[in-house]
């Protein structure tokens, strides 16, 4: 099995989360969630730092990275938080698209309640397909 990715424009919230939420909550040690951006910022959003600590995922020693077509082709599925037309198309690869608000500069309460949706969507995600 194939990893898979999520992928956003600057890696820096979103796409961290939902790979975050993925490793915590995954049944198959066969497959692992990775994130990566097509224009990578240089550190993920503190408020994603702050609210994913509130639920006992540390993001602080991450990194954002660069959306690279060699990486993506590591992956079996590709799920885009919204970046549309930046994402990279990949043969073979199955992209879906969930577009999700960007949590940057949102004021804490709201960005809780995007890292709710995300989860969320990793939970039935996770089961649909039996990951």
């Amino acid at each position: 099995m194939s990893d898979v990715m999520f992928a956003c424009v600057h890696n820096a919230g979103r796409s961290q989360m939902a790979a975050a939420f993925f490793n915590k909550h995954r049944t198959q040690d066969t497959v692992k969630g990775i994130s990566a951006g097509t224009n990578p910022a240089s550190e993920v959003h503190p408020v994603v730092r702050e609210i994913m600590l509130e639920v006992g995922i540390d993001l602080s020693n991450i990194t954002p990275v660069k959306l690279t077509p060699e990486l993506a082709k590591t992956a079996s599925t590709i799920v885009t938080m919204g970046c549309g037309e930046t994402c990279p198309y990949v043969p073979g690869v199955q992209i879906i698209d969930w577009g999700i608000t960007d949590p940057k500069n949102k004021p804490v309460d709201e960005a809780r309640v995007i890292r709710d949706e995300i989860e969320n969507r990793i939970k039935a995600f996770i089961t649909e397909n039996n990951y």
